[in-house]
């Protein structure tokens, strides 16, 4: 049974309540940290039921939630308000502090060809998850080099990559360095026998700064 009832008013404001304050969202109502990444697809972080509305009119038909289907209030909230406004909403949870799993690449291939667009994805804050999210689309549905599409994981979209989230940055410049220049697109090379994400999880090596500034000071989920 879930912790929170949207069945009944006060069972719906305790739910905002727990949304706005635990899951910070007070701080995301005025700042999307929304891009759009080509004419059909558009980043941003965790939307509110308004926010959801907005970018519906927007023409958005299908909503990827990387953050992944849990009993929390910003997932009740979201998975409610696409069922009343028609949207599509595929979670689909990705790491921010791992290499990502060969299944995980294959299943965003997968979704970028089989989507209803216009579409949104979104994790917490818009930085990392949906960098590498972003980074995906740009190689599998708009054909670009990950040396170039790398550029969604940046300070514009607030992220850090000297902190732990820095694995995702170090994953993909391996892979630059190894499998763009064989011929290879990202998922071939991920599905190699010799990708070990636990192995390049513990060559990367985070300053402790930036350690400190995601995970004490931004607290990036």
């Amino acid at each position: 049974m879930s912790r929170f009832d949207l069945s009944t008013p006060l069972g719906r404001l305790r739910t905002w309540i727990d949304y706005l304050l635990k899951d910070h969202a007070f701080l995301r109502l005025g700042f999307g940290n929304a891009h759009w990444l080509g004419p059909d697809l558009v980043r941003t972080n965790q939307p509110s039921p308004a926010q959801l509305a907005y970018w519906k009119r927007r023409g958005v038909r299908t909503v990827i939630n990387l953050r992944g289907a849990r009993d929390e209030s910003y997932y009740l909230l979201e998975a409610d308000a696409c069922s009343h406004l028609g949207l599509t909403l595929i979670d689909a949870p990705l790491d921010s502090r791992d290499p990502p799993e060969a299944s995980r690449v294959r299943r965003a291939r997968d979704l970028f060809q089989t989507i209803a667009y216009p579409a949104l994805i979104h994790c917490k804050s818009g930085a990392d998850r949906a960098g590498l999210m972003a980074v995906l689309y740009r190689h599998f549905h708009l054909g670009e080099p990950v040396s170039k599409a790398i550029s969604e994981l940046g300070k514009r979209t607030l992220h850090h990559r000297e902190g732990l989230t820095g694995v995702l940055d170090y994953t993909l410049e391996r892979y630059i360095e190894e499998g763009e220049p064989a011929g290879l697109d990202f998922l071939q090379w991920v599905e190699r026998p010799e990708y070990d994400p636990k192995a390049i999880r513990a060559q990367f090596k985070a300053s402790w700064w930036g350690t400190l500034l995601t995970e004490r000071l931004l607290r990036r989920e």
